[in-house]
């Protein structure tokens, strides 16, 4: 899962990057060209009468701060501000021109954001608690209040009130050319400073972050709600393969059962090709519109066929649809195109990253998007990857299948059954609550120190989640974290434990980053790949978190074969995450049904160049499957420099001895650029080279006979 953001004013002008979307498509909601217009004739002649006079006033040591806070505002200002009089009135009386005045200003706009930041972050927290938090029915009125966000004005308001051009003014804008070449060197308040400007870069207007709220919320509550009802699913012989009540949201509920029926050598075969069989359904969206969240109808996933149900194993209302196979109407890509409709109306206000793409790799990860697919094709291109499939190959017993990309053999405990690991799971955490009380226990298990463990638990909330889970971090130091984990009625299963521990990563991350930086405004992490690797590594240890046996030296090398194999396969989704959006934006007019067709292309395309030659079967869909295309969008890149980084840092913290210090070191160094992030933590910058090194010597390991 993935750390959940909400529009501020910290992220409002980076909104193009928060999910998106809706269940249909409307032209309507094409970009319309920016209402922009040439400098004021003005201009020119008030920069030049004020250089001279602010030089003369400060000294011409502040020429170059004059001169580039002066051409910062002018490039934002509009004829509407106001006329050159207002323009040089502003510059005179708000140029900090002196140190003192310049501290001065810097800390009060830092203490001031993390107040609004915070609190509208705590609005939206409660707006969306009915849609995020298992408490019964969403009402209509409930989605309006998800949809609303009331920071959606701020931008808007503080260039209004010319706050935002107070900061241009002052503090620099920078290139991400800049920030590689010269970040290294900078103090930590100088990032500050860079950090603080660029909450300014674009001037999006109110009713575009407004529509983009509206529209992540449409897209959360479609995917929140898309379960299978397991045991109404019928194979060819006419047999129930799932126990009753089993309700597997998609696609991470579905790829986890896939994942725990590796344990099950007679049955598991069996219900891993029905869940291949119901992902590839969704993907080309044959699947039945009647099945979906519906134990009223028994589905057989290989014929398409829907009948009445059978088998009651729900107290769900009963439906009264009539029962067909008819599929859902390309839903799934009608929202996906809403969601790509949404994020080009900041296209126009954002010249320099003028594509949602741009925006994403240039200025949400800092690697070039270049970069990023070149890590991604030298994992997936690596004569590994034909290694480690032999390796499973000899392990199973069978020739590979295509729902194989999902093998969790390597996992230390996976002799567990699922069923076992249910039930430790449901006697631990019957309740939220429960897993709330046991948190300082699982940070001391990971080696935080118990003053520091019980620190960290203060400062978390956990919530029943009505999805799979997330986690949401806290945009000022008097607020907590919350974790939203799913908690069914018999307790806390397997599969929300580990979801769980995944949160709670994500949790620890966001207090020591916020409460313990020395600097608000570098709150966070260098993107949201560096903050799923530190979830990662909290998720590897799930099962020592339980009290079963701590990995030994053969365990470690099968965890760094199951890293490697998840990267493979996570990578391949991130390559189709990526082309489906260059798609939408080459064809711009495209309908769902032909974003559906291109989209099971693409996902056949790439299937078919990194991974057919390994599973000898072409054109499978699968890699379509992950919900986070559709609601998070061009989120998915980050799961696989998620597993890069995270087997960097984790190699790091078995050299330091323990991850807690080390995690809690790193968290605290903020948010700078990834490389310089990196090399502080590890000494070297990102990349998949440590685990591509790793994993051969894995193999050998795994290849020597004892």
């Amino acid at each position: 899962m993935k750390a959940r953001l909400y529009l501020t004013l910290a992220t409002v002008i980076a909104c193009a990057a928060l999910p998106l979307c809706s269940e249909e498509i409307s032209m309507q909601n094409a970009p319309t060209p920016a209402k922009t217009s040439a400098a004021p004739s003005w201009m020119n002649n008030s920069i030049a009468k004020l250089q001279d006079a602010l030089v003369s006033k400060y000294g011409t040591q502040q020429r170059a701060r004059i001169d580039r806070g002066l051409h910062q505002v002018a490039e934002f200002w509009r004829v509407d501000d106001g006329d050159a009089s207002t323009f040089e009135d502003f510059v005179n009386t708000n140029f900090a021109g002196d140190q003192a005045t310049l501290d001065t200003m810097f800390n009060r706009f830092q203490s001031l954001l993390e107040q609004l930041d915070g609190h509208m972050h705590e609005i939206n927290r409660e707006f969306n608690q009915q849609s995020d938090l298992d408490l019964g029915p969403v009402l209509p009125f409930d989605e309006v209040f998800a949809g609303y966000d009331p920071s959606a004005h701020v931008l808007d308001d503080f260039f209004s009130n010319k706050l935002a051009f107070t900061v241009l003014l002052n503090f620099p804008l920078t290139t991400l050319d800049e920030r590689l070449k010269d970040g290294p060197n900078w103090t930590r308040r100088q990032w500050a400073e860079t950090r603080l400007a660029q909450r300014f870069d674009k001037r999006i207007p109110a009713d575009v972050n407004l529509a983009i709220a509206q529209a992540g919320a449409e897209s959360g509550q479609y995917i929140s709600q898309y379960n299978i009802w397991m045991h109404h699913l019928i194979d060819p012989q006419g047999q129930r393969l799932f126990p009753p009540k089993m309700r597997l949201l998609s696609h991470w509920n579905l790829r986890d059962e896939i994942k725990a029926d590796y344990s099950d050598t007679q049955g598991g075969p069996a219900k891993q090709r029905m869940i291949q069989q119901v992902m590839e359904r969704i993907v080309s969206q044959t699947i039945p519109q009647i099945v979906i969240n519906n134990p009223a109808v028994d589905w057989n996933p290989y014929s398409n066929e829907v009948k009445p149900t059978t088998a009651k194993d729900s107290d769900a209302k009963a439906d009264n649809r009539p029962i067909t196979n008819a599929p859902e109407p390309d839903t799934r890509y009608a929202t996906l195109l809403k969601t790509f409709n949404a994020s080009r109306k900041a296209d126009p206000y954002s010249p320099t990253a003028p594509t949602l793409i741009d925006r994403r790799f240039q200025e949400d990860r800092e690697i070039p998007e270049a970069r990023v697919k070149a890590m991604l094709e030298q994992v997936l291109g690596s004569p590994l990857v034909a290694q480690t499939a032999t390796l499973i190959q000899s392990r199973l017993g069978r020739p590979l299948e295509p729902f194989d990309i999902w093998y969790n053999g390597f996992r230390p405990g996976s002799q567990y059954t699922e069923a076992q690991l249910d039930e430790i799971v449901s006697k631990k955490y019957p309740t939220a609550e429960a897993y709330q009380k046991d948190i300082p226990n699982l940070l001391m298990k990971l080696g935080f120190a118990p003053d520091r463990a019980q620190y960290v638990a203060n400062n978390i909330i956990v919530d029943p989640a009505r999805g799979s889970g997330h986690a949401m971090g806290s945009s000022m130091r008097s607020e907590k974290a919350h974790l939203r984990t799913r908690v069914e009625k018999a307790g806390m299963n397997y599969k929300g434990f580990n979801i769980a521990v995944h949160e709670m990563g994500h949790n620890v991350e966001q207090t020591f980053s916020l409460n313990d930086n020395d600097f608000t405004l570098l709150q966070g992490v260098p993107n949201t790949a560096f903050t799923e690797a530190l979830a990662f590594v909290f998720q590897g240890h799930d099962l020592e978190l339980l009290g079963l046996p701590a990995p030994d030296a053969k365990s470690q090398s099968e965890k760094t074969l199951n890293d490697f194999w998840s990267t493979y396969e996570i990578g391949g989704v991130a390559l189709v995450d990526m082309a489906v959006w260059h798609w939408m934006y080459d064809h711009p007019q495209a309908t769902p049904k032909q974003l559906d067709a291109a989209t099971v292309q693409i996902s056949k395309d790439i299937w078919n160049r990194y991974y057919a030659p390994v599973f000898h079967k072409n054109d499978v869909v699968l890699l379509g499957i992950y919900s986070h295309m559709i609601d998070s969008f061009l989120y998915l890149p980050d799961y696989p420099i998620g597993h890069t980084i995270a087997f960097q840092i984790e190699e790091q913290m078995k050299k330091a001895g323990s991850i807690g210090p080390e995690f809690e070191r790193m968290a605290k160094m903020g948010r700078i650029t990834p490389d310089l992030w990196m090399e502080r933590a590890t000494g070297r910058p990102v990349g998949p080279e440590a685990l591509l090194e790793a994993t051969q010597q894995a193999l050998a390991a795994a290849n020597t006979k004892p």
